[in-house]
């Protein structure tokens, strides 16, 4: 593992181990406060802190999964646990706020009066104030380090800022205007705390299921394509995350056949090694194409202009023709966006019948339906 992997690892675990620390001395000061002043409400904040603590220890054991190397079951190795750990911390805070929902129902129900005090008013504030501090420093290392576990840790803390502060104004009101609504404040709490658990799942579950091209990656591979003037066009290019800092692409190019075949592979090796200094493995395909032959232009142009007055969405690539025995088969490579689906077959019609009316043979379409997502 190189020293950039060592010291991402190595940030991720102090981050850990900080959050580890400062959530359970809070959850230990709003637990004896809570007690003291009868307060379900930073019962419930305290709570949280402890889940928080366990979020981070949970984190930690992702961070430390997540260094192991490849080996012969997982040659791509074992990032991904990274993820698994910020979904595992998502669900307890989904656990933990159906606990404190139901406990702010049975404070509610019981009208349980809450003792004011000035110790309970500045551990609530300085608490508000740590977690402030923690959501920035935690924010801070996951985008430098492009950690989930720690960027959903950020979110909790900011969230935790939020949910004390509800906490503090009930008491507060309650002390000034003798309003009981510590329940009802807990509840708040318990709701907020709901949401943004069911929020972070559906955010950490998706690189999990495998989302879609990485944007800014993918930005990359497309400005460094124009470096190379050989390509003609590209297509089916596909990111496979296999965890922070390590991925998996592949791309196919589009190249004059006419070219020598050998300089095309070194430009296309010298491409992929540029790219390794992104931290991806790359693997280019090379598709070479006819571009010297007018009558295969011809019916090129023709179908591509179907295409864009049919949907201005639409493109193709791979595009060649067979002659065959009484006809001439087209073939190409058409990315349909999902809406489409369900107009293959039309769209493969009015494609052979615009070829059709050329007038100067009989065409038959076979086109292969590629994703939007990848072209």
């Amino acid at each position: 593992m190189g020293n950039k992997a060592e010291n991402r690892i190595s940030q991720g675990k102090r981050a850990g181990l900080i959050g580890i620390i400062v959530n359970l001395f809070l959850a230990i000061f709003k637990i004896f406060v809570g007690i003291f002043s009868m307060s379900t409400s930073i019962i419930a904040d305290g709570i949280n802190n402890i889940t928080d603590s366990v979020s981070s220890v949970v984190a930690l054991i992702g961070f430390n999964l997540a260094k192991k190397p490849a080996d012969s079951d997982h040659p791509f190795g074992h990032a991904r646990f990274e993820y698994v750990s910020s979904l595992v911390i998502s669900i307890a805070v989904i656990f933990v706020g159906f606990e404190l929902a139901k406990s702010s129902i049975e404070k509610i129900i019981s009208h349980q009066a809450v003792i004011f005090s000035l110790i309970t008013v500045i551990v609530l504030f300085v608490s508000i104030l740590v977690k402030i501090a923690l959501y920035f420093y935690n924010l801070t290392v996951s985008k430098k380090i492009n950690s989930s576990s720690l960027r959903t840790s950020a979110i909790d803390s900011r969230n935790d800022a939020i949910i004390t502060s509800v906490v503090l104004i009930a008491l507060l009101i309650q002390r000034y205007f003798s309003v009981a609504i510590d329940g009802y404040a807990s509840l708040i709490v318990a709701g907020f705390i709901l949401f943004n658990g069911i929020k972070l799942v559906k955010e950490t579950i998706s690189p999990i299921l495998g989302k879609g091209n990485d944007e800014k990656l993918k930005g990359i591979i497309l400005k460094k394509i124009k470096d190379y003037p050989i390509v003609i066009g590209y297509h089916d290019l596909m990111i496979h995350d296999y965890g922070p800092g390590i991925s998996f692409c592949s791309i196919h190019f589009e190249i004059d056949k006419n070219l020598d075949p050998l300089y095309v592979h070194e430009l296309i090796d010298k491409f992929e090694r540029e790219m390794g200094k992104y931290g991806t493995n790359l693997t280019v395909h090379y598709d070479p194409v006819v571009t010297d032959s007018p009558k295969l232009n011809v019916l090129k142009h023709t179908v591509m202009n179907l295409l864009v007055e049919y949907d201005n969405r639409l493109s193709l690539h791979d595009f060649r023709c067979i002659p065959c025995d009484g006809f001439t088969k087209v073939l190409f490579d058409l990315p349909i966006p999902f809406d489409l689906a369900e107009k293959l077959d039309y769209i493969k019609q009015i494609v052979e019948e615009r070829l059709n009316s050329l007038n100067d043979g009989v065409y038959q379409a076979e086109i292969t339906f590629d994703s939007v997502a990848f072209n």
